[in-house]
């Protein structure tokens, strides 16, 4: 695929503005991953890390797509969305060091990224748990008069979950504003959609509910933003939510401790050849959207925010063990604790 769009110029379709966001902010979130990764071999990250190197344009896309005042929610694969909305890198490579400087002052670590500023309402541990949440956010911004929606996003195996048809079902019933998107990168964990599923185009799942559904190439931002920008359209209208599913791939395994016996070298750099990083130089290049000069400085502003993010989290101070009775929620006259 790479060697054929080299082959033919590649179409200008946006700005010379949302070129570079798109260029800029999907660098950011693999150079930022690939240091997590060699962090987390350095045991300077422990815990869970589920790296999203590979899908970035399933995040860049859908955020020029939509408004800052729009909600976003996602599962646990949930480093490069922050990233892209313009959550200060250090704060969240502190989280994934578990330090008192990260986005939820290293309580949450690498799945659990919040950025409340941001309207991010962050990833979620439990597979499939975060949909129903995002028909619930969705229809609040409904029940409040705005013209805002949630965006919401889940792996290809969270929708074996129950709570996800339930979800589907009352969005539809609600007509909510949501946007409900399966990051489908061939895999629950290490189990195929081929092992898993009668139905392996998932978006078709959708249409069991009457929900407007489509299939988009996940490894091409331009195809994110229109996509997501049509279903964004269809929900401020009234119309409801969209199923929408990126055909994706990660080039890492399910997390760190994924040894990836199932896929083999050659299926992996099949999608090397796919990426969307490369994608979408290739286009500024060809169309000569951003010179040589203006895209080795994009390099060097991405290595510098790297190399600061983690001196920053290096430097942070640990919490203190009393920050583990803050932020939690207790009812003082709960009626049924058992003296």
């Amino acid at each position: 695929m790479a060697k054929k769009a080299t082959a033919t110029k590649s179409k200008v379709k946006y700005s010379k503005e949302t070129y570079a966001y798109w260029y800029e902010s999907m660098l950011l979130m693999r150079r930022f991953e690939e240091k997590a990764g060699q962090l987390y071999g350095q045991q300077k990250i422990r815990g869970f890390c589920h790296l999203y190197i590979g899908q970035e344009a399933c995040a860049s896309g859908a955020i020029t797509a939509l408004t800052k005042d729009d909600k976003w929610i996602t599962a646990y694969r949930c480093h490069a969305h922050p990233l892209g909305l313009g959550t200060d890198p250090g704060a969240v490579m502190a989280e994934l060091f578990g330090k008192a400087t990260g986005t939820t002052k290293g309580k949450g670590g690498s799945m659990h990224i919040f950025d409340k500023e941001r309207n991010y309402m962050g990833g979620h541990g439990i597979v499939g748990a975060q949909v129903p949440m995002g028909l619930g956010i969705g229809f609040a911004e409904k029940y409040a008069g705005t013209k805002n929606l949630c965006i919401c996003k889940m792996g290809d195996g969270a929708v074996r979950q129950g709570a996800v048809h339930e979800a589907f079902n009352l969005a539809m019933l609600y007509k909510s504003p949501v946007i409900f998107v399966i990051e489908n990168n061939g895999y629950a964990m290490g189990t195929s959609v081929a092992r898993t599923s009668n139905v392996t185009e998932l978006y078709k799942i959708g249409e069991a509910y009457d929900m407007p559904s489509f299939p988009v190439d996940g490894m091409n931002v331009e195809a994110i933003h229109e996509a997501v920008a049509e279903a964004a359209e269809r929900a401020r209208r009234g119309d409801g939510p969209t199923l929408l599913e990126f055909r994706t791939y990660r080039y890492k395994g399910h997390s760190m401790s994924d040894p990836q016996k199932y896929r083999t070298k050659e299926e992996v750099e099949e999608y090397k050849q796919k990426d969307p990083i490369e994608q979408v130089l290739h286009t500024i290049r060809e169309n000569k959207i951003m010179t040589e000069e203006e895209i080795e400085a994009v390099i060097k502003k991405v290595k510098k925010q790297v190399d600061e993010a983690v001196k920053f989290a290096e430097e942070s101070p640990w919490p203190d063990g009393q920050d583990a009775f803050k932020d939690v929620y207790v009812q003082e006259d709960y009626p049924f604790v058992m003296e």
